[in-house]
């Protein structure tokens, strides 16, 4: 191949040109199979090639694809909105489209930020966050995130929002087990804000399942009542980052439907378009609008593309399959499964240390021993090779952190869409006990793992 100017990931990888996708399947130029077993960056929620939402993007183009939003609005947009009001839990009724998650998570930290600024309350302007968690790389974004070799090269322009720590079962930190431990990982939330100020406090945001930041890390079951029983106990707005989680990953249409919460805003984003378009957004309450609607009646807030027509078109034609289908209904039981296969490797690969996750949003952490839960070297690179490995083998995976400081530790996410049926799903595991099997072998040989 000629010299390619295309600034990828790793500059000087050699990465195989794709050419089609059909349901759970991409193939290469190479006429290779890959199993998506991520949905890409847990995106492809329907899967490749669907022929309804191919239709639909077709139907719009021949009408318009591109119009400012200070100057129109548009169908799409209008029936957009209006069905996710429907769709969403409690009073969260209105939406700001934007074109990504990290743009969702900023717009949601921006509104927290205007809303009491409505209301008069100028010093609210913090954003409290955990550590091992991630909502996107705009500095905005950023400056939420708590993952550690994200944040390194750029801790000089970003604030220090990461204040917590995360619901991390596997790796508790106060050494306790649920319910025992009596949620020190939430009420730590109350020490904070006490240390803090809650009148500097605008909200607390956090993943309903923490994804890229720690490989599907699910809380234990009262967790996030009681963060939000906080938060409105000191008049602290709670922002869901449904970025990963949103439009029926884990079942739901909002993961945090689980746990009987409904946020005050929610960052939506990778499913909401199941890839096939660029679209997320913030989805704000009534409760939220109301200082802004009776006050200055703008959200401090957008982009060029923002309620793009194009991408609402192919959203609306995703969620219409995802209800035609029945597709959010079918994840429990898919879930169930798979996770059942998924941990009898556990007990045949010596160092897959935990199984863990909600829904179709699935993690596998990797140690170096099960019994200490000591991880890999930092040096091994071992979730990168699980994911070479993998992919060698027609697997493709999505690399996720994992450790306590979000450095020293190994992860994968399992994200299939969620059309996937049985035999797929057979599928899925018999390619990653071949990659667990080499990936054992090479161990054994006096790796940890070749290179």
């Amino acid at each position: 191949m000629k010299q390619s100017y295309l600034i990828k990931p790793i500059l000087d990888e050699d990465y195989p040109i794709i050419d089609f996708g059909k349901g759970v399947y991409l193939y290469d130029i190479e006429f290779k199979e890959y199993l998506d077993a991520s949905s890409g960056a847990v995106t492809a929620n329907i899967g490749h090639g669907v022929k309804e939402i191919i239709k639909a993007m077709k139907r719009q183009a021949s009408k318009i694809s591109f119009v400012y939003r200070s100057q129109f609005t548009s169908e799409p947009a209008e029936q957009l909105a209006q069905k996710i009001a429907e769709m969403a839990v409690g009073d969260l009724n209105w939406s700001f489209f934007v074109n990504s998650g990290s743009e969702a998570t900023e717009t949601a930290m921006k509104v927290a930020i205007q809303y009491w600024q409505e209301k008069g309350l100028k010093t609210k302007t913090k954003i409290l966050s955990r550590w091992v968690s991630y909502h996107g790389i705009t500095l905005g974004a950023l400056s939420m995130s708590g993952h550690a070799a994200r944040r390194a090269r750029f801790t000089p322009l970003l604030e220090d929002f990461p204040t917590i720590h995360p619901p991390y079962c596997y790796r508790c930190p106060f050494n306790q087990t649920v319910p025992g431990c009596g949620y020190l990982c939430a009420q730590e939330l109350e020490t904070a804000i006490t240390r803090i100020g809650a009148e500097h406090i605008a909200a607390f945001i956090a993943e309903p399942v923490i994804g890229a930041a720690g490989g599907a890390i699910s809380p234990p079951e009262h967790y996030y009542q009681l963060i939000k029983e906080i938060c409105d106990r000191h008049q602290i707005l709670f922002i869901a980052d449904e970025v990963m989680t949103g439009f029926g990953r884990t079942g739901t249409m909002l993961a945090c439907e689980h746990w009987g919460v409904v946020p005050d805003i929610v960052a939506l984003g990778k499913g909401m378009g199941a890839g096939y378009a660029p679209i997320a957004a913030a989805l704000v309450s009534d409760r939220v609008m109301e200082p802004i609607l009776s006050g200055s009646k703008v959200v401090m807030s957008g982009h060029t593309l923002s309620a793009n027509p194009q991408s609402c078109a192919v959203s609306l034609a995703v969620i219409n399959y995802l209800e035609q289908n029945n597709i959010m209904k079918m994840v429990s039981e898919k879930s169930a499964y798979l996770f059942t296969k998924l941990q009898k490797l556990k007990f045949q690969f010596p160092f897959i240390g935990d199984v863990r996750g909600l829904g179709l949003l699935i993690g596998i952490e990797f140690v170096q021993d099960v019994q200490t839960k000591t991880p890999f070297p930092r040096s091994a690179s071992f979730t990168q090779k699980v994911i070479k490995t993998a992919m060698k083998n027609g697997l493709l995976l999505y690399p996720a952190g994992a450790g306590m400081d979000g450095i020293n530790g190994d992860a994968i996410i399992i994200s299939p869409p969620l059309t996937i049926t049985n035999d797929e799903m057979d599928e899925l595991i018999e390619r990653l006990t071949i990659t667990c099997q080499e990936l054992f072998e090479s161990i054994q040989k006096g790796g940890p793992v070749d290179g």
